[in-house]
């Protein structure tokens, strides 16, 4: 269930920064449309933010440093449910700009917000539970012993604790010999 939770969290990242790379100005201006960052910082925001949803979707598919990975992703998830929650509210008519594109939408042209919300929502608790939980089996972390838990899910677990079993059976066979 974690390495689905993982992978699906991922796939969103990867797509939705994807789908900005190619048009930092979008981007930009997506994040300007939402009238919460000074100009400055939204110019920032537009750029980084494709990079920092490429590298966190990367590193929960490959399952390195994957609770970290899955607080930044729930943390971005947890700010996009804001700010869209903000332009519902504030009756902002505008594209979220989560795949590409953003600003204002056409005239005529009606945002519906509460899918958007509620997939972000999705997407977070999905966060949340690979935060929580041991990252399994297919890993880095688990492979690498860097998760908690992860002795019980390293591949070829058996194989190393037979040797070890192996190892302690000879010490005392060479403290007969001595």
């Amino acid at each position: 269930m974690t390495t689905v939770a993982r992978l699906v969290v991922a796939g969103v990242l990867i797509v939705a920064g994807w789908l900005k790379m190619g048009a930092p100005a979008i981007s930009i201006k997506a994040v300007e449309a939402y009238e919460l960052l000074p100009t400055a910082v939204a110019e920032i925001v537009g750029y980084v933010l494709p990079i920092l949803e490429i590298v966190i979707g990367l590193l929960l598919v490959v399952g390195l440093l994957t609770r970290l990975a899955a607080i930044v992703a729930g943390l971005l998830m947890l700010a996009f449910v804001i700010g869209i929650a903000s332009a519902w509210a504030r009756g902002l008519n505008i594209d979220c700009g989560c795949f590409g594109g953003g600003g204002a939408l056409a005239p005529g042209q009606q945002a519906n917000y509460l899918p958007e919300i509620l997939r972000d929502l999705g997407i977070l608790a999905l966060a949340a539970w690979v935060a929580v939980k041991p990252p399994g089996r297919l890993a880095l972390d688990s492979a690498l012993g860097l998760a908690p838990g992860a002795e019980d899910q390293r591949p070829y677990r058996a194989d190393i604790e037979r040797d070890d079993d192996l190892d302690a059976d000879e010490e005392p066979n060479r403290e007969k010999d001595d």
